[in-house]
């Protein structure tokens, strides 16, 4: 028998097996403790008698910081699946509604966090001579720069940058293992199958977004320039693969058509938005085409991508050839990580993101590369079940640190809202063009939908045009809304899309 609640006065025993109930009394005192937490003095040391500081663990603070931010990503899932949606949308908005709520009362951290990658950049600025002040002020605007000053160069200041670096590097790790992850779903034999439809998705869904957000900004916003024209259109070309493998992964549809030419057309897209990304900004800075980078950059990519899928079934089986006398378990995960992290780091390397090289090493890893150890049937554990629990702890983590960036005052601005819609519209049907480069035997409007958010790929494009100076704070704000609500509103979307295409009719 278990206690399922406690009426005034008496206790109701539930039946063995039965699940007890969860009432609004729960979640109130569990968003109050994750509160608590969160607002708590990330570097306050603990007090001996007498009032004097003890020795204080630096780890403490990023233990802290960290369990309020996985313990946010496990309400906010759960809240998701009791509504019948993905997870990842809990996550998204349970961290826009607690980030704004604990800004609202000035809450230190949470502050620190909105800002995103503009504080490291801030500190980065003053470490190579740039005062304080200014270096504030470049980062992070005349309004948000002197409150995040303030704040670290504070008592706790130092701590609380230590939660906030350690948190941003916990999120990126979480999206690469995600794609790796997702990447072990699929196979390069799978991809050929979609490889030429992935492709025409993948141009329509850059060059589409491109015309319409150039043309939007030349009609409707005169007083740009062209220069600034170009880059809001480069900007609305962007692809975020992190939100749409998610959702993917929670709906159970990793095997599907849709997905493979999602994710083949999403890594052909992170190519060309980098070599769109390389034409503006040489036609901003220099003012023309710099016809020596752009070949550049495209022999780097197509070097990449050839050794890695020439030369990496080599290094694997030479990696576990000298693994060969060990435990399989081990060799499944060291050879894998290691693999994984060279990948994504020589995709950095050659100036593509980080997940795709992750995504890449997940395409070529599979359990059938482990034959000393029998065959991988009767291996204990795969290469996924090794992976699975960390990618299920860190990817949380970046979904509720992207909630905590968005930032709700910005909708005052009436402005701001009129051209963050003209890009919105412009965005949205611009990938929603890329379904007309899908096959007969692919469901076009998933297609379509799963091209939808920006995510981190749009926020990296519009944090490079206010460096270069053609965004402005109204346009950069216009962007960031445009990159939340292209995020915001693919869960939902998708799982409609797919809702009535059953799992079986997809996979091929």
């Amino acid at each position: 028998m278990a206690i399922a609640e406690v009426p005034p006065g008496r206790l109701v025993l539930s039946r063995p097996g039965s699940r007890p109930s969860r009432g609004p009394l729960a979640w109130t005192l569990a968003v109050l403790g994750l509160v608590l937490i969160l607002a708590a003095p990330a570097g306050a040391a603990p007090v001996g008698p007498g009032g004097a500081s003890m020795h204080h663990d630096p780890i403490a603070p990023v233990l802290l910081g960290f369990m309020g931010i996985l313990f946010l990503a496990i309400l906010g899932r759960f809240a998701a699946r009791r509504i019948h949606q993905p997870s990842v949308l809990g996550e998204l908005i349970i961290g826009i509604v607690i980030g704004n709520l604990l800004y609202y009362f000035q809450v230190p951290l949470v502050m620190i966090l909105r800002e995103g990658t503009a504080v490291f950049d801030m500190v980065s600025l003053s470490l190579n001579g740039t005062p304080w002040a200014e270096a504030a002020q470049q980062s992070l605007g005349p309004v948000h720069g002197p409150e995040i000053l303030h704040i670290l160069l504070g008592p706790h200041g130092q701590d609380m940058l230590q939660v906030a670096h350690t948190l941003d590097i916990f999120s990126r790790y979480g999206v690469i293992f995600l794609l790796f992850l997702v990447g072990l779903e699929s196979s390069v034999q799978e991809l050929r199958q979609v490889g030429g439809e992935s492709m025409r998705v993948a141009v329509l869904g850059v060059a589409a977004p491109f015309v319409l957000g150039f043309t939007t900004a030349y009609m409707f916003m005169p007083e740009l320039s062209g220069e600034t024209d170009l880059f809001l259109a480069a900007a609305l070309g962007a692809t975020s693969v992190g939100i749409t493998a998610r959702v993917l992964q929670d709906l159970n549809q990793m095997n599907s058509r849709a997905a493979r030419v999602i994710l083949g057309a999403a890594v052909i897209d992170d190519v060309l938005g980098l070599i769109l990304l390389a034409v503006v900004s040489g036609v901003i800075v220099t003012g023309a085409i710099d016809l020596t980078n752009l070949a550049h950059i495209l022999l780097s990519v197509l070097v990449y991508l050839a050794l890695i899928f020439l030369l990496g079934p080599f290094v694997l089986r030479f990696g576990i050839w000298v693994f060969r006398r060990g435990d399989v378990k081990e060799a499944k995960l060291f050879i894998s990580l290691f693999f994984l992290m060279a990948l994504a780091w020589l995709a950095n390397l050659v100036g593509l993101a980080a997940i795709v090289g992750a995504f890449a090493a997940g395409l070529m890893l599979h359990d059938k590369f482990f034959t000393y150890w029998g065959h991988h049937s009767s291996h204990e554990r795969s290469i996924k079940d090794l992976f699975s629990p960390i990618e299920a702890i860190l990817a949380p983590v970046f979904f509720v640190l992207m909630g905590l960036q968005v930032k709700l005052e910005s909708l005052m601005n009436w402005h701001v809202v009129i051209v963050s819609s003209l890009l919105i519209v412009a965005a949205i049907l611009g990938k929603l063009a890329s379904a007309l480069g899908c096959s007969r035997r692919t469901p076009c409007i998933a297609v379509g939908v799963g091209m939808l958010p920006r995510g981190e790929v749009g926020l990296i494009f519009a944090s490079i045009g206010k460096s270069l100076g053609v965004i402005g704070d109204v346009l950069f704000s216009a962007v960031v809304i445009m990159v939340i609500v292209t995020t915001l509103i693919t869960p939902p979307l998708l799982k409609l899309a797919l809702r009535r295409v059953p799992e079986a009719s997809q996979t091929t």
